[in-house]
């Protein structure tokens, strides 16, 4: 596969969204990994992991489920996987810049990460974004 080059400024960014949306959830002692990639590896992931075709924005992948860690050792909480040509797009098309596409998707992504679903019903989907936008406009 093709490695892709992301600025070091959108790195930190990234890191610091996904600290900010687990301070505010009050969850700490976990490692997140963050896997900034591009539409073709997304789409590969989306496949085979999700049985759907072509790429998407957000993939998360969960390795517990709650109650969520509160001891000294860190736990690996998961990993959340971003195409930055789906965030780029999207961030033109919804006329925001990239970075707050980014912070929209990583926001998602960890709330995926805590338990939060959108597609097991209409009523957990308003759940998730009721807390989308709350995180958003608390970071």
């Amino acid at each position: 596969r093709e490695q892709i080059t992301v600025p070091k400024e959108i790195l930190l960014f990234c890191k610091k969204i996904t600290a900010a949306t687990l301070n505010y959830l009050k969850i700490d002692n976990v490692i997140v990994t963050l896997i900034l990639t591009n539409d073709e590896a997304i789409a590969h992931i989306n496949k085979t992991y999700r049985k759907k075709k072509g790429p998407t924005d957000v993939i998360s992948f969960a390795y517990r489920e709650a109650p969520m860690p509160h001891g000294a050792t860190k736990e690996h909480l998961g990993d959340i996987f971003i195409s930055l040509e789906t965030a780029q797009r999207q961030a033109s098309e919804y006329k925001v810049t990239l970075k707050e596409e980014l912070k929209r998707l990583l926001v998602h992504g960890v709330l995926h990460l805590v338990g939060y679903d959108h597609e097991q019903s209409v009523y957990k989907k308003r759940i998730m974004q009721k807390k989308e936008d709350e995180v958003m406009g608390k970071i």
